[in-house]
């Protein structure tokens, strides 16, 4: 018998095999050594969603798992995943989690919704940022974020709610790849709805100036653990970004349901939006816990596509009573019970 060369004796681990086959079904040889190399082999045929902590998805099947990595099969390579750069992982539920879908418009171009590709955060801000702004009245500052082209912007009621003055800061791209600063002013305000937090406002034509929008999302697949982030002027910071989870996706106040988030938000984030890791914009901040940190909450973004649909209801006029006007309630009477109207109340008093 020949002795046996080195190289033959040598057994060789599943990624030297891999990359020593080197026939068209070299990865299919390569699958199964890192099948056999498993120490817990996922069930055949299962996918898994994977969220990476840069956000970016993987969505295959788990051929092997290490103590600091896993070997997924996206279906024209084997790919390792170190567990480190995991953000979370779980069964595909879903199959709209393997492809975007078009964003469509809605209400004749009124604002736009669909599934966009999942991308890491600073793309997004860098792709989608340019379309939040900053809102300015004389008592105040908060943020808003643009649904289309016309100039039509979202925020919050309570950062123009009886304001007779309101200015837009615009973040503009330049073509060295910065940003400008551009105020508006003589804003208009077409929709209010103080019982939800929501206000709608129309940015003026300007000259030289066009206008980027976001895309609306949805809360269909949206779960407890999910990535977000935050853009808009915290404490008058121009242009923070702050990234989170989602706490919870129904929390009670005051009979109103809010996306909880550990995302930091703070005076000045009023009226901004709430992205998802797609760039969709799924709810608005508004508010958060005065008496603790990372508590912070945002109106979803079904109760901000009803206000949209139902703009009309809530059309801001000073002499319109059907306006989204909060109105007071008529004073109570001191005394419970009701008046007393005997006759001899008013005898000889000269008064009815």
């Amino acid at each position: 018998m020949s002795e046996q060369t080195e190289a033959t004796r040598r057994p060789q681990r599943p990624i030297e095999a891999a990359r020593r086959v080197g026939t068209r079904w070299g990865w299919l040889v390569a699958t199964a050594a890192l099948a056999a190399a498993s120490s817990a082999p996922a069930a055949a045929g299962d996918r898994e969603r994977i969220v990476l902590r840069q956000g970016q998805l993987i969505i295959g099947e788990v051929l092997a798992e290490k103590q600091d990595a896993i070997f997924v099969d996206v279906g024209f390579d084997v790919v390792k995943v170190p567990l480190e750069a995991i953000e979370s992982r779980g069964p595909l539920e879903d199959e709209r989690d393997a492809t975007p879908q078009a964003v469509r418009e809605v209400e004749g171009g009124f604002y736009r919704v669909g599934r966009l590709e999942r991308q890491p955060v600073k793309e997004l801000v860098d792709r989608y940022g340019e379309a939040v702004v900053s809102i300015e009245t004389p008592s105040g500052k908060g943020s808003g974020f643009i649904i289309n082209p016309d100039g039509y912007t979202v925020t919050n009621a309570h950062v123009v709610e009886g304001e007779t003055k309101i200015a837009v800061i615009l973040y503009l791209k330049t073509p060295n790849g910065g940003l400008t600063r551009k105020r508006i002013d003589d804003v208009e305000l077409v929709a209010i709805n103080p019982y939800v937090d929501l206000a709608l406002l129309k940015i003026p034509p300007t000259e030289g100036v066009k206008l980027s929008a976001v895309t609306l999302g949805s809360l269909d697949d949206l779960r407890a653990g999910d990535g977000v982030f935050a853009v808009g002027n915290p404490l008058g910071l121009e242009r923070t970004v702050t990234q989170g989870i989602l706490s919870t996706l129904n929390r009670n106040f005051e009979g109103q349901v809010y996306l909880q988030t550990d995302t930091a938000i703070n005076p000045g984030n009023s009226g901004g939006p709430l992205f998802n890791l797609r760039g969709e914009v799924i709810g608005v901040t508004n508010m958060k816990a005065t008496q603790g940190d990372n508590v912070g909450f945002a109106i979803p973004i079904n109760v901000v596509l009803d206000f949209l649909k139902n703009r009309d209801t809530f059309a801001y006029g000073k002499d319109n009573p059907n306006s989204g006007n909060r109105y007071l309630d008529p004073p109570r009477r001191i005394r419970p019970e009701p008046p007393s109207f005997d006759e001899g109340d008013h005898a000889g008093s000269g008064q009815p």
